[in-house]
């Protein structure tokens, strides 16, 4: 029963049986508004000539219809020949209403009931057959255009995702290659000084080298390895500073459950920090990073003394080999109304604040880019 009830539902979507009978149902509808009721449009449907009659009536209009959906608006209107997609949907309309006059034609000679003068031909033309071509033709251009408006706003949709996830992965690229060359070469300049230093230099970039390779991949890592990846970092780097360098480091130990955050993006901030850090030979110089937490607002400060009278522009400030452009696309692309970043300079000291709305759950795909 159930698969003789589905070779049925696929013969009617096959040969589009619901389309005529949306139209039968459509036409039907409006003629009992207008004659005032079911029964007694029933009681004229039952007489042969005017079956006949609304049969037509409905099969001319939809050929109409069709015939503008499926060839004038491919044909005209899809190649912008507007001006010959109007003269012909005009020309179509008024063929349709003179078509649905047929029967009306036939039955001054078949059906003696249906006898009608010319100029009542006339007046059924325009009060009836043409209004209703009209009304039939914008109800169908409607639907059709509604339609491939929604399937062409899916499709950009779909294009906008995949140049975002590609865009992404671009910028990803560009980060990964200058953070290995900067730790290399960080380690190279310890096994001169310090081979013991050096040998938990090289212990502590293997992990920092896993955790890229293995464990961030996805979109979003859960909030408690990012934070770990950077203490491991910043203990990387304080192995090779000399004693002149005080960094500051304020980075929650306790779990954030759930909380998840996209890989590597506060690490061009830090890189950043070492790379412009003030070089005094008379007073510390200093980098202070802070990260604070509250439910699902996460907060990122870090800052960096600069030498006294340098000033750094932020349009020339470059983070992990990117620049700050590339950077807060980044941001954008990750986190769209979900982010504040607020880049100053005061007296010595260079800060950059970021701001955080954080999900909840790790998902396998962006909440930017979800249809």
């Amino acid at each position: 029963m159930l698969n003789a009830i589905k070779s049925i539902y696929d013969w009617v979507i096959k040969y589009k049986i619901y389309h005529l009978v949306f139209w039968f149902a459509y036409h039907f509808t409006w003629w009992i508004v207008f004659k005032g009721g079911f029964i007694k449009v029933f009681d004229q449907i039952s007489q042969p000539s005017v079956f006949i009659w609304f049969f037509s009536f409905v099969i001319f209009q939809a050929i109409g219809v069709y015939f503008c959906l499926y060839f004038l608006i491919p044909k005209y209107l899809e190649k912008s020949k507007y001006l010959k997609y109007i003269v012909l949907v005009i020309i179509t309309i008024i063929t349709m209403a003179i078509l649905i006059l047929t029967p009306n034609i036939m039955g001054y000679y078949f059906f003696p009931e249906l006898q009608i003068s010319l100029s009542g031909l006339y007046k059924i033309f325009l009060q009836n057959t043409l209004p209703s071509s009209i009304g039939s033709m914008t109800l169908g251009m409607s639907i059709k255009l509604s339609k491939n408006w929604l399937s062409s706003q899916k499709q950009q949709r779909v294009l906008e995702k995949e140049k975002l996830e590609t865009e992404l992965k671009f910028l990803k690229s560009q980060f990964n290659p200058h953070f290995l060359f900067n730790t290399i070469n960080s380690i190279f300049v310890l096994i001169n000084k310090n081979t013991v230093m050096a040998t938990e230099s090289l212990a502590k970039f293997s992990d920092l080298l896993r955790y890229q390779l293995y464990e961030c991949n996805e979109h979003q890592i859960l909030l408690d390895k990012e934070l770990s990846y950077l203490r491991s970092f910043i203990e990387l780097e304080e192995l090779r500073q000399n004693d002149n360098f005080v960094i500051t480091a304020d980075l929650p130990n306790s779990s954030s459950g759930n909380l998840a955050v996209a890989p590597f993006l506060l690490m061009p901030f830090i890189e950043n920090a070492f790379k412009h850090i003030s070089q005094h030979n008379n007073k510390p110089n200093r980098i202070e990073i802070k990260v604070r937490l509250v439910d699902n607002q996460f907060m990122f400060k870090i800052s960096n003394t600069v030498a006294q009278n340098e000033k750094i522009s932020r349009d020339a400030v470059t983070y992990g080999g990117l620049g700050l452009k590339n950077v807060k696309r980044r941001l954008e692309l990750l986190y769209p109304n979900n982010y504040t970043l607020e880049l100053n300079q005061e007296n010595d000291k260079y800060i950059v604040v970021l701001k955080l709305n954080l999900e909840e759950h790790i998902s396998p795909q962006l909440k930017p880019y979800q249809l």
